[in-house]
C-alpha cells in the first residue's frame, strides 16, 4: 500500500484518464463545493490556491463545473524545467514566432518568480499558464464557448490543474451558485437547472460535500445545507464552511454552529474570513490575507479557544486529510468496479468480433466458420434445439407444426363438401349422365361428375399450407444472424440470399407435388373404399331420419314406401310393356316376407333396389335381372289410392339449403339427390383425411428436410471462393466504429486498473 500522500495524485490520474476517454462511469472520490451566490465560494478556492484566478462579477459567474486539481510540487521536481525544454524544441521545429508569454517567461526575473507555479487545462494539453490572470480569461472564454455568452449554464466541466509548492493535494469541483430568482438574462427555470446540475455531483456516494454558508445569514436558511441534506440526510459526508465570520452582527457569534451543537455534521464546521472586496481592489496578497485571518481568530474573545480549528489554512489541511482517508476507503470498491467494467467490456468486444484484426491467411477459415454457424442455427431453429428459443411466440419448427395441425387442419375441416351444390345442380348432373334415355337407376357417372370438383376444393388450403411453411422457413433464414455475423453485412446478406434461393427452388416442386396429390385423388373415385358409405346404408339412414321426423305426425315413411315411389316413377318412364309377373316375384316379395321386412329395417336396406346399383360387384349380376323384372311388373300394376300421401314428403335434411326458384322435384328425384349428397359427403371425408395426412408429409420431405440437408453444401458451393472473401468480409462502418470505441474503453479501464494497482 502506497502512502496517503500518493492517493490524491492517483485519483487525479484516474480523472485525467477518464477525461481523455470521454467517459464518466467511475464514481471517483471528489470534493464538491456548493453554496448560494456571493456566499464566498470563489474566495475559499482562491485562498486554497493562493492566487486570484477565478472570474468575478454579479449574477452567475460560475456557469460550468470547474474541476480543480491542486498538485503539491516539490522544489526540485523535474516538471518545473520539463516544459522549458519542450517549448524550446517546439520553437525550433515549428519556427513559430514567440509570444509575449514566452518572452516574459524567459526573462530571469519572471522565471525566478513564476516557473514553479502554473496551471494547465485538459482541453489545451501541453500548454502551461504561468500568469493566473490568463487562467481567469481562459475560464471565461471556455465557458462562453460551451455555455454561450448569456447567463445559461452547461454541465460539461472545465478541468484545471494547478501545480505549486504552496498548495496541498486536493481535488475540488466548483459548482454554480444556488439562485432562487432569475435576474437579467437568466433563464426562467435557472433554479431547477442549477439544482439538477449540483445533484449530478453531490448525489454520488463518493462525493464529499463542501457546503458553504455565510455567517451573516441564519443557518436554517442556508441553501447549501438544505441541498446537502437531500442527498446526505445524516450528515456523514458533508463539511460545513461558515464564511464571512467577521461580518456577523456585533454581539453575536457562530460558536454553537462551529461546535456542532446547532446543526450536527459528522465532519464538522470550519469558520473562515474571506478577503473583502476592498482587499482585492487594494491588491492585498493572499498570504497577507491568510495572516490577517489567523490573527482575527486568535484575538477574538469567543473564537480564540477554537482558533486552531478555524481559518483557511486549517480548512485546507482538513480537506486534504478527509479526502485522503475517503480515497483510501473507496479505492478497493473502485478497483472492484473497474474489474467488472473490464469484464463487461471484453464481452461486448467479443460481440463485435474481437479486436477486428483479420489476416489474409485466416479469411477462408473465418468465412467457413460463419457459414457453418449460420447453417447450424437454421437447422436448430427447425428442430427446436436452438439456444435462444423465444418464449414470447411460436417460431421455427414449433410454428411449422402449428401450421400443419392447426391452420391447415382447421382450414380443411371448415370446408363444407356440398355447400356449393344445390339440389338443382345434383339433379342436372344425374340427368346429363343418363343421355337421351330415362334412367332406371341412379347413375354412378353422376356421382363421379359431382365429387371430383368437390375434391378440388382441397387444393386451396393445401397450397396455402405450402406457402405458410415456406414463409416460416424464410423467416427462420432471416433470423439466423448473430452479433458476430452482423459485423459483415455483405456476408450475412449473401448467406440469406443463397438460402432464400434454395427455398424458392424447392417451393415449385413442392407445390407441384401437392397439386398432383389432389389430381391423383380426382383421377380415380374409389367407391370400393372400406370407409366409404354404401348406398344401402345411406338409404337406410335417410329413411330412419325421415321416420324420426315423422313421429310428430300421423303418417310414417319406411323403406317400402320409398321403393314404391321409385317403382311408380320408373313405370311412368317405361315405354314398353311386359307380361304379367307373378305376385310372388314382386320387389316386396310375399306378404309374410313384407311383414318380416317391416319388422327388420336392416333387411329392408339390404333388399332395396339401390343395393343393386351401388352394392358390391359380386352382388350385381344375379340381382340385376330381378330388379328389371320388378320395374317391368310395377309398370303394369294398377294404381291404387291406398298409398300414403307423399305430398309433404322431403328426404333432404333440414339443414340442407333450398332454392326457392328451383323446379319442383318428384319424390324419386328427391331421393336420388339426397342419396348423391350423402355419398359425396362420405367420400369427401375420406379424401380430406388422406390429404390432411399426406400434405404435411410431402412438405416436410420436399421442402423442409431437403433444405435442412442441403443448406450447408449449397452455402459452401456458392460462397466459399477465394475471390469473394475480401468483399464478403467487408465490415459495417458503424459496427467498426462501435468496436473501436469499445477497444478504447477497454484500454482506458485497463490503464485505470493499473494505476490503482500500483498503490494497492
Amino acid at each position: 500500500m502506497a502512502s496517503l500522500e500518493d492517493l490524491i495524485p492517483t485519483v487525479n490520474k484516474l480523472q485525467d484518464v477518464m477525461y481523455d476517454a470521454g467517459i464518466d462511469t467511475l464514481d471517483l472520490p471528489v470534493l464538491a463545493v456548493i453554496g448560494s451566490q456571493s456566499s464566498g465560494k470563489s474566495s475559499i478556492l482562491e485562498t486554497l490556491v493562493g492566487k486570484d484566478f477565478l472570474p468575478r462579477g454579479t449574477g452567475i459567474v460560475t456557469r460550468r463545473p470547474l474541476v480543480l486539481q491542486l498538485n503539491n510540487l516539490a522544489s526540485n521536481s523535474p516538471l518545473i524545467n520539463e516544459y522549458e525544454e519542450d517549448s524550446e524544441r517546439d520553437d525550433i521545429v515549428e519556427d513559430k514566432e514567440p509570444t509575449l508569454e514566452d518572452h516574459l517567461r524567459k526573462t530571469q526575473g519572471y522565471e525566478a518568480q513564476r516557473n514553479d507555479e502554473w496551471g494547465e487545462f485538459l482541453h489545451l494539453p501541453g500548454r502551461r499558464f504561468y500568469d493566473f490572470a490568463d487562467i481567469r480569461n481562459e475560464i471565461q472564454n471556455e465557458t462562453a464557448r460551451i455555455a454561450g455568452k448569456n447567463k445559461g449554464i452547461s454541465r460539461i466541466p472545465i478541468n484545471l490543474k494547478i501545480y505549486s509548492p504552496r498548495v496541498l493535494n486536493l481535488t475540488l469541483v466548483d459548482l454554480p451558485g444556488i439562485t432562487k430568482v432569475p435576474i437579467g438574462e437568466q433563464p426562467a427555470d435557472i433554479e431547477r437547472q442549477i439544482k439538477n446540475l449540483i445533484l449530478e455531483y453531490v448525489a454520488k456516494p463518493n462525493c464529499i460535500i463542501l457546503a458553504v454558508s455565510p455567517a451573516n445569514v441564519d443557518l436554517v436558511n442556508s441553501e447549501s445545507l438544505k441541498l446537502a441534506r437531500e442527498v446526505d440526510p445524516h450528515g456523514k459526508r458533508t463539511i460545513g464552511v461558515v464564511t464571512k465570520m467577521d461580518l456577523m452582527d456585533s454581539g453575536t457569534n457562530a460558536l454553537d454552529i462551529l461546535s456542532g451543537k446547532l446543526y450536527p455534521l459528522k465532519l464538522g464546521f470550519v469558520g473562515v474570513v474571506n478577503r473583502s472586496q476592498q482587499d482585492i481592489q487594494a491588491n492585498k496578497s493572499v498570504e497577507e490575507a491568510l495572516n490577517n485571518e489567523d490573527a482575527y481568530f486568535i484575538r477574538h474573545p469567543v473564537y480564540r479557544t477554537i482558533s486552531t480549528r478555524c481559518g483557511t489554512r486549517y480548512l485546507a489541511k482538513l480537506l486534504n486529510q478527509i479526502l485522503m482517508n475517503h480515497i483510501r476507503d473507496k479505492l478497493p470498491d473502485i478497483k472492484a468496479r473497474l474489474n467488472t467494467l473490464i469484464g463487461q467490456t471484453e464481452q461486448e468486444l467479443q460481440t463485435y468480433g474481437g479486436t477486428g484484426i483479420i489476416t489474409k491467411e485466416n479469411r477462408a477459415s473465418l468465412v467457413l466458420q460463419l457459414m457453418n454457424k449460420f447453417a447450424a442455427r437454421f437447422v436448430s431453429s427447425i428442430e427446436g434445439t436452438s439456444s435462444d428459443i423465444s418464449t414470447k411466440e411460436l417460431c421455427g419448427g414449433a410454428r411449422i407444426y402449428y401450421i400443419y395441425h392447426n391452420i391447415f387442419g382447421n382450414s380443411l375441416e371448415s370446408i363444407n363438401p356440398t355447400e356449393n351444390l344445390s339440389t338443382t345442380d345434383i339433379q342436372t348432373a344425374i340427368r346429363n349422365s343418363t343421355g337421351p334415355r330415362p334412367s332406371l337407376f341412379v347413375p354412378e357417372l353422376a356421382f363421379d361428375l359431382l365429387v371430383k370438383p368437390q375434391i378440388h376444393l382441397l387444393l386451396g388450403p393445401s397450397e396455402r399450407c405450402v406457402e405458410l411453411v415456406y414463409e416460416e422457413l424464410m423467416k427462420i433464414c432471416h433470423n439466423c444472424g448473430s452479433p458476430e455475423l452482423a459485423r459483415y453485412p455483405k456476408l450475412q446478406s449473401k448467406l440469406i440470399e443463397v438460402v432464400s434461393e434454395l427455398l424458392r427452388e424447392r417451393l415449385g416442386p413442392t407445390r407441384s407435388y401437392v397439386e398432383s396429390l389432389i389430381d391423383i385423388h380426382r383421377a380415380y373415385i374409389n367407391t370400393n373404399h372400406p370407409n366409404f358409405l354404401s348406398a344401402t346404408d345411406a338409404m337406410a339412414d335417410i329413411v330412419d331420419a325421415r321416420k324420426r321426423r315423422r313421429t310428430r305426425g300421423p303418417q310414417t315413411m319406411d323403406l317400402e314406401h320409398a321403393k314404391k315411389v321409385l317403382n311408380n316413377d320408373a313405370s311412368k318412364k317405361e315405354a314398353s310393356s311386359s307380361s304379367p309377373v307373378p305376385e310372388s316375384e314382386n320387389i316386396g316379395g310375399s306378404e309374410s316376407s313384407s311383414e318380416d321386412d317391416e319388422k327388420d329395417p336392416s333387411k329392408q336396406s339390404k333388399d332395396s333396389f339401390l343395393n343393386y346399383f351401388f352394392g358390391k360387384e359380386q352382388q350385381r349380376s344375379h340381382q340385376m335381372n330381378g330388379l328389371k323384372d320388378a320395374y317391368s311388373m310395377s309398370a303394369n300394376q294398377p294404381q291404387t289410392n291406398d298409398l300414403p300421401d307423399f305430398e309433404n314428403f322431403r328426404i333432404q335434411e333440414a339443414s340442407q339449403p333450398t332454392d326457392d326458384h328451383q323446379p319442383q322435384l318428384t319424390e324419386r328425384e328427391e331421393l336420388e339427390c339426397e342419396l348423391i349428397r350423402r355419398l359425396i359427403v362420405s367420400y369427401f371425408g375420406i379424401v380430406r383425411e388422406m390429404i390432411q395426412d399426406q400434405i404435411p408429409k410431402a412438405v416436410m420431405c420436399l421442402l423442409v428436410n431437403f433444405s435442412k440437408e442441403i443448406i450447408q453444401n449449397r452455402l459452401v458451393t456458392k460462397l466459399y471462393k477465394e475471390s469473394l472473401f475480401e468483399d464478403l468480409l467487408m465490415e459495417d462502418q458503424n459496427l467498426a466504429q462501435d468496436r473501436q470505441k469499445c477497444v478504447k474503453l477497454l484500454e482506458t479501464y485497463t490503464e485505470a486498473s493499473n494505476i490503482i494497482g500500483d498503490i494497492l
